[in-house]
């Protein structure tokens, strides 16, 4: 027998071994686990040092995840056991056979779970995450606002912005050259600017993430549309390859990501009953329903551009700016058709110089402070004209001798503009023995 023919055999031999003894799965071994907590649903996430693919399924009395690993054992200083956070009691870990891994999730309650995987990137390696929502939650606000069980009296609603501090939780956002964090400095920047807001006669914000923690970004919208915001603000902090580029910015939604939003929200509206401002889409025919996202659409996005375009000329007193004019992208926090929706790059994170900028205390309230002049501009102009069920009755304030509308409203530790916008006045102007209406704050 020659060496040829032997070879063609050892090779058949090896081919005929393959096809009857399949490849074994790559191995991923379990390197650490995190565990984030927020108020609607608790994120955690096993990082591996491989891709895997895993088998989750839920158990009852008492209530666990129950996720199953191939091929994959639990690395050295990982610990077997761990306490878990919010609908999460303790994460547990153990052997499954000879070659698996099981991973436990004891729960606080009745919940449900997805996962999903995500690929390297950034500092992070391979990651298998599991979301874990508790059924047993409070009705939101769109659940139960426009359901009132009996007549109830009519109150003045507040101005809401909706403060939306970007990233969060297992999401990072970028890394200043020193180590800083976008989720860390926008979580502040955002939390100054939501004192300033409530400090406002009339105003009052919601804080679409108040701790570290992830929100889903269709959530966002859904939160603020919750809350009922007159305005929705994404606050981040930007990134480049080249760290010499700098300033700050302002984006709107652009029309390419109007019109995909247009079409979702037209396809969507069987299952929503209130997709803008509160009007029933689902008893729409095509043609009218199109004409009324088009018309909320269309709105929103002019006053996106205005209070944008006033908080960037505010933000250029105290930074340089990136573009001297609002930009247009198709950001998927921008996309709700009924709230105008800004997103604010503060500064390049990725240059040293705003980076230290960024994290100190003083540059962050001014950077606030900036902000709520642009939205004081925007809604000194166009006040939201709304009422909202179940407010108290307002009070009676009669006009004497030196009174002055600024006077009054300060007394009653409101604003000129809302006493102006709820007597209907013209202009400053009041009369000895006039009847002012004080909306209840």
């Amino acid at each position: 027998m020659t060496g040829k023919k032997l070879n063609t055999r050892r090779a058949a031999a090896l081919l005929a071994l393959t096809l009857v003894w399949p490849l074994a799965a790559p191995a991923a071994d379990l390197e650490d686990v995190r565990v984030w907590a927020g108020p609607d649903a608790t994120r955690v996430v096993f990082d591996l040092n491989g891709a895997a693919e895993h088998n989750l399924f839920m158990l009852d009395n008492p209530a666990r995840v129950v996720i199953d690993l191939d091929q994959s054992q639990r690395k050295d200083g990982v610990p077997a056991s761990q306490d878990g956070r919010g609908a999460v009691k303790r994460v547990r870990s153990g052997k499954r056979g000879d070659n698996g891994l099981r991973l436990v999730l004891d729960l606080a309650g009745e919940s449900r779970a997805k996962s999903f995987v995500l690929k390297p990137q950034g500092k992070y390696g391979h990651r298998l995450v599991v979301d874990v929502e508790p059924l047993n939650a409070a009705p939101t606000v769109a659940s139960t606002r426009s359901q009132p069980s009996e007549p109830v009296a009519l109150g003045y609603k507040p101005i809401v912005i909706a403060i939306d501090a970007g990233h969060g939780g297992e999401d990072s956002g970028a890394r200043g050259p020193s180590g800083v964090l976008e989720k860390d400095v926008v979580l502040q920047i955002g939390q100054r600017l939501e004192k300033l807001v409530n400090n406002k006669p009339g105003m009052k914000a919601v804080m679409v993430r108040d701790g570290d923690y992830y929100v889903g970004l269709r959530q966002r919208i859904a939160k603020a549309r919750e809350a009922e915001a007159d305005l929705f603000i994404s606050i981040h902090a930007d990134a480049f390859t080249d760290r010499r580029v700098h300033g700050s910015s302002i984006y709107v939604l652009s029309e390419r990501g109007a019109s995909s939003e247009h079409a979702r929200t037209l396809a969507q509206r069987e299952n929503d009953s209130d997709l803008i401002g509160g009007v029933r889409l689902d008893d729409k025919d095509d043609i009218l329903a199109s004409v009324l996202i088009d018309i909320s659409q269309t709105a929103a996005l002019e006053a996106s551009f205005d209070v944008g375009a006033r908080m960037l000329s505010e933000m250029g007193s105290i930074n340089k700016l990136h573009k001297k004019s609002v930009q247009q992208a198709g950001f998927a926090v921008l996309k709700a058709p009924d709230i105008p929706s800004v997103l604010v790059e503060t500064a390049f994170i990725s240059n040293r110089d705003e980076e230290r900028r960024l994290k100190d205390p003083g540059y962050q309230q001014r950077m606030a402070q900036q902000l709520m002049r642009g939205i004081e501009g925007y809604f000194d102009d166009y006040r939201p004209r709304t009422t909202v069920a179940g407010g108290a009755s307002p009070r009676q304030h009669t006009v004497l001798r030196g009174d002055t509308l600024s006077q009054i409203a300060q007394r009653y530790r409101t604003s000129m503009a809302v006493i102006r916008d709820f007597n209907g006045l013209a202009s400053d102007s009041i009369r000895v023995g006039d009847v002012i209406q004080i909306p209840p704050t």
